[in-house]
């Protein structure tokens, strides 16, 4: 894995002499770290497309489809998840912070908050399938938990909506201060998850 190069940026001082400024950029992660992190935003916002797609069908059967391919992306999601932490604690390798201080605090804690909902999304959506129960694709049938116990199936599915929604909002802040660190502050710390080696 080739290191990235430090990038200068030149301007003028005070007495109107050039001055060069040097952005040191963060380690690169490993490329499997990388994949797993792209393939856990694609399938977030794929599984978020499918269920605000669920209620374009009329209710019955033809809703059977799409909520279908919502569940198998979420078990595939799961997959990732487990693969991601798997990889994260076996391998024990850890990037070192891009920025020290306040803004390294805020990413632990921010990082940390995703996996947990994440985690939350998964297992509150499988429990929502299990409670409802589901027909996979006219295939085969998950039978219903509890099929009487309307409460249960709404508490189910209002938990696992809102457990969603907190995570998207999350990852949107993320996702936001990647942005910042790559057009304002310009450290280059974006370039840690890039599926493209450096120049």
């Amino acid at each position: 894995m080739k290191p990235l190069r430090a990038v200068s940026t030149s301007g003028q001082t005070a007495r109107g002499e050039p001055a060069t400024v040097h952005a040191l950029p963060a380690p690169r992660y490993d490329r499997r770290t990388v994949l797993l992190h792209w393939a856990t935003v694609l399938l977030v916002l794929a599984l978020w497309g499918t269920a605000q797609s669920i209620d374009l069908f009329p209710k019955g059967p033809a809703r059977y489809p799409m909520r279908s391919t919502h569940l198998l992306l979420g078990v595939l999601f799961g997959a990732v998840l487990v693969a991601r932490v798997a990889w994260r604690w076996r391998s024990g390798w850890h990037r070192p912070a891009a920025r020290k201080g306040p803004a390294d605090t805020a990413a632990r804690i921010v990082h940390g908050l995703l996996y947990v909902l994440l985690a939350a999304a998964v297992l509150l959506g499988l429990f929502n399938t299990w409670v409802r129960g589901d027909i996979v694709y006219g295939m085969f049938q998950i039978p219903a938990l509890d099929p009487g116990n309307l409460a249960l199936r709404k508490t189910a599915g209002t938990l696992h909506h809102w457990v969603a929604y907190t995570l998207l909002a999350l990852a949107g802040l993320h996702a936001a201060a990647a942005l910042v660190h790559h057009f304002v502050l310009r450290d280059l710390v974006l370039q840690r998850m890039s599926l493209k080696e450096p120049l």
